[in-house]
């Protein structure tokens, strides 16, 4: 089956070093570019492990960077995700244990207004900086976007859209220029590509560089791309399921518009300039018909396919030549690695390390530590409970959900996460000590709202 690739492609966009505008390239004061989507399995990219669906755009992203093959998320869902990335700390340690819902009997989240964040921390650098699209930290102040670092917002503040055309979450609209509520119109991915294109023509004005943190919705369900993108999936495989044929279309339509994000980062001469990082909150949904690769489970789930996700890093000149990388790094190693790219000193505790090195090329020990997922949530499956998991060096121990049997893996031997190891003997009791500390920790950090 041949698939037709979109028009808009990026190969000769990364390929050219020729500036179309006068701006200085400075390779030690990047602009940022950290395109975050929204439940996209670690297989499902044509670069990666599907063969059902044609992403050019974000595939040139990997091809000709450096390619994270052994890459994590900090939580198996959104909000934790989310808060990690942008404080390079565990996420129930800045309070974020859960999603974040605006619904109190449903919220598991609070999103600590202490912690610093990779914005503030950029502007101490000189970085202008802005959020487009999704935030999902938090829907009112002290937790909103502009008092957490980000100069210009554009974009959603709630969890999910229940509708990608009218933007409303259980009837409220959380759509918000800056302090503004505003109420636009199209698809949500068209309106963050377009928002995002018009911020990096105008910071291609600027004398300081830009950090755009662009966090599209999609693909998350509702499965709603535009129907010309369905029809022109269904026409080239009349085979495949309906509802994997409109996730499919979703995320050929998220590509296509990633596409014209790059190509304005060319036009406006500042490519050769710009760190570009792609990676996915978490694992894709089963019930969207993901495709999670090679590995066992989905988003909500603690075995790999709910946290391991696909992620590049692309800039000329420093992460280039599609080499591939297999450290075992974390969605919070981020937050250092960027501020030791740009030479920002970070002063105070954060659980992330700088994968520099490794990303470089060089040899580092990235798996000598204990890394922890914690979700909490309510429902029957949970009872507010939590589901967890503790991994050092190759060995993980997880509990799935609260009311299951924990089990503990050795990943380099059983990749698939098939067959338990017994719970006992020196690593197991490693590891549930590690565990053990770890929610003792969080007991300490308030995951709810203080009383008003």
């Amino acid at each position: 089956m041949k698939i037709e690739r979109p028009t808009l492609l990026m190969g000769a966009l990364i390929a050219s070093s020729v500036a179309l505008a006068s701006n200085t390239v400075d390779k030690t004061n990047p602009n940022i570019l950290f395109i975050l989507v929204d439940d996209l399995g670690l297989g499902d990219l044509s670069c990666q492990y599907a063969k059902d669906l044609s992403t050019p755009n974000i595939d040139r992203i990997f091809e000709t960077g450096v390619r994270l093959d052994n890459f994590y998320a900090n939580s198996s869902v959104s909000s934790p995700s989310r808060a990690a990335l942008l404080t390079g700390r565990f996420p129930a340690m800045v309070g974020v244990p859960g999603v974040i819902r605006p619904s109190v009997d449903q919220n598991w989240g609070y999103f600590a207004p202490s912690a610093v964040t990779m914005p503030d921390l950029l502007k101490s650098g000189g970085y202008s900086t802005a959020l487009i699209g999704k935030w999902h930290l938090g829907w009112e102040s002290p937790n909103l976007p502009n008092e957490r670092g980000f100069d210009h917002f554009h974009g959603f503040l709630a969890d999910m859209m229940d509708d990608y055309y009218t933007h409303r979450r259980q009837g409220g609209n959380y759509m918000f220029l800056n302090n503004k509520e505003i109420d636009p119109k199209g698809h949500a991915t068209d309106l963050f590509t377009s928002w995002s294109v018009d911020y990096i023509k105008r910071e291609a004005k600027a004398k300081n560089p830009f950090f755009l943190y662009l966090a599209y919705n999609a693909p998350h369900s509702p499965l709603q791309p535009p129907v010309e993108w369905v029809n022109k999936v269904q026409a080239r495989d009349k085979s495949l399921p309906v509802k994997r044929a409109r996730l499919i279309a979703l995320i050929e339509h998220l590509d296509y518009n990633i596409g014209k994000v790059m190509q304005a980062l060319k036009e406006s001469g500042q490519l050769d300039n710009t760190l570009v990082i792609f990676a996915s909150d978490n694992g894709g949904d089963r019930g969207s018909m993901a495709n999670n690769g090679p590995i066992r489970g989905a988003k909500g789930d603690m075995f790999e396919g709910g946290i391991r996700v696909p992620c590049a890093l692309n800039m000329p000149g420093v992460f280039e030549g599609g080499r591939r990388d297999n450290h075992f790094i974390v969605m919070m190693d981020l937050l250092p690695t960027i501020c030791e790219l740009v030479n920002i000193p970070i002063k105070h505790e954060i659980d992330g390390i700088s994968v520099l090195d490794a990303v470089k090329g060089k040899t580092q020990d990235t798996e000598g530590r204990f890394v922890y997922w914690l979700r909490n949530e309510g429902g029957a499956q949970f009872g507010g409970k939590s589901q967890s998991a503790v991994r050092y060096n190759e060995y993980k121990l997880l509990q799935n959900l609260p009311f299951e049997k924990a089990q503990m893996f050795n990943l380099k031997e059983d990749s698939l996460e098939t067959a338990s190891l017994p719970l006992k003997g020196d690593m197991f009791r490693k590891l549930n000590s590690a565990m053990t500390r770890h929610y003792r920790a969080w007991g300490a950090i308030p995951c709810q709202a203080p009383s008003k």
